[in-house]
């Protein structure tokens, strides 16, 4: 895929998620690193995987190698559990990790209202053996809504994420209309309309799914979208995905969100991993 055509045919925002790229680099310096590739917009996984609610120190140095660098924080995940890692969120399960997920949400909150950013996903959780699914489902729904006041509290939007079921076979929302069945409920139990679909385009291809019907069908429920190649997880052009074309597919269809480059650099600096996108499509524009 050369970078030409993407330069001329994507006039979408991209940022960088620097929990899964720039990740050989101590967090405290990913940010300037993301600068320094062309970029002015970082989004990340909740940082702490072992605590929901760090001590001021640590948001602080976060918040200011955030400002340093000169990037915007566009995105942030609520405490998830451990991710990377077996988990995928906490706000389904019983017990400790819904209270550490309660715990996290105004620290989240704050955290991102502190840099400006609008948008907060909260990862579902897996299902638990012995947990009957509808047990589940109603505590999801009760901290989602939760979550969606707190993000309406700072003028943020509330992500709701459809991953794959390959790589994550116990996480229940791995189809786009059970992503967005999710985004409906929560809206319609707070009427504050603030939830939106977290479109992972790569996620959604490893489903199988339509991905021209899906943008279709759910554009305008979408609040943010992620990109990775497939098969591998890895920069566009480096599987068969037709990454620019479906982008803008996305912009035909009214989407004018953040692209959110969630991919693996491979065997490779991070830095080299974005060969594909020119330099001056980099910066948000």
């Amino acid at each position: 895929m050369p970078g030409s055509e993407w330069g001329t045919a994507t006039e979408q925002r991209f940022n960088v998620n620097l929990s899964i790229l720039f990740t050989e680099l101590p967090l405290l310096e990913r940010p300037a690193a993301a600068a320094a590739a062309g970029f002015t917009a970082v989004e990340l996984w909740w940082p702490w995987v072992d605590s929901p609610t760090p001590e001021r120190s640590e948001l602080d140095a976060l918040k200011k190698a955030i400002e340093d660098a000169g990037v915007q924080l566009t995105g942030l995940n609520f405490y998830a559990g451990q991710l990377p890692g077996p988990d995928r969120g906490a706000l389904s399960i019983p017990g400790t990790e819904s209270e550490r997920f309660r715990a996290n949400i105004d620290v989240a909150a704050d955290f991102a209202r502190s840099l400006g950013c609008k948008a907060l996903n909260a990862l579902y959780g897996n299902r638990v053996e012995g947990v009957e699914a509808a047990a589940q489902d109603a505590l999801a729904l009760e901290n989602l809504v939760l979550a969606a006041r707190a993000a309406d509290r700072i003028g943020a939007i509330l992500l709701i994420e459809t991953l794959n079921q390959t790589e994550s076979p116990l996480y229940p929302l791995v189809s786009a209309p059970a992503g967005v069945a999710v985004v409906d409920r929560v809206n319609e139990a707070t009427g504050l309309g603030n939830a939106r679909f977290l479109m992972d385009l790569y996620h959604l291809s490893m489903n199988g799914e339509d991905l021209p019907s899906v943008i279709e069908r759910y554009a305008a429920k979408t609040g943010h979208v992620q990109i990775a190649d497939n098969p591998g997880r890895g920069a566009p052009g480096t599987g068969t995905l037709p990454l620019e074309d479906l982008l803008g597919r996305l912009r035909k269809a009214g989407y004018e969100g953040w692209v959110g480059l969630e991919y693996k650099p491979g065997d490779r600096p991070s830095a080299a991993a974005f060969d594909w996108l020119p330099a001056e499509a980099r910066a948000a524009r």
